[in-house]
């Protein structure tokens, strides 16, 4: 069920947009619907970080009811669905881009430039390639 606007524990921005993205999980789920191509449930389910199943569906749910995320069938028997960001879950892009930078450069984490597909090792300048 989707929060209102009576459901936020604050009238704080950062807080209510930590209601909705701030879990350990959320961003990432965006990130690959954002940048890796990632569109199935079965392919979200692969990421590095293997979100547990029961997460990944309640994360989606979430998404969906916030209108970050719209979902529709590509196979009808058994229904499944293809996973899709909304202008509105696009416009998260600048702060995954913080967040990374952030952490590039102050936990030694790895870059990625979603314009040219390309990563840098943890720590480091080099370009290691599409991931």
């Amino acid at each position: 069920m989707a929060m209102t606007k009576n459901d936020f524990r604050s009238t704080c921005s950062i807080a209510r947009t930590l209601d909705i993205v701030g879990d350990k999980w959320t961003l990432l789920v965006v990130r690959d619907l954002m940048w890796h191509g990632k569109h199935t449930f079965g392919a979200l389910q692969e990421s590095r970080e293997r979100v547990p199943t029961n997460i990944l569906s309640e994360r989606l749910k979430r998404l969906e009811e916030w209108g970050l995320v719209r979902r529709e069938p590509y196979q009808q028997k058994p229904v499944r669905y293809a996973y899709h960001l909304t202008d509105e879950g696009k416009s998260l892009e600048p702060l995954l881009l913080q967040i990374m930078a952030w952490g590039h450069e102050r936990l030694g984490g790895g870059r990625y430039d979603p314009a040219t597909g390309k990563s840098w090792k943890p720590g480091t300048g080099s370009k290691i390639g599409r991931i």
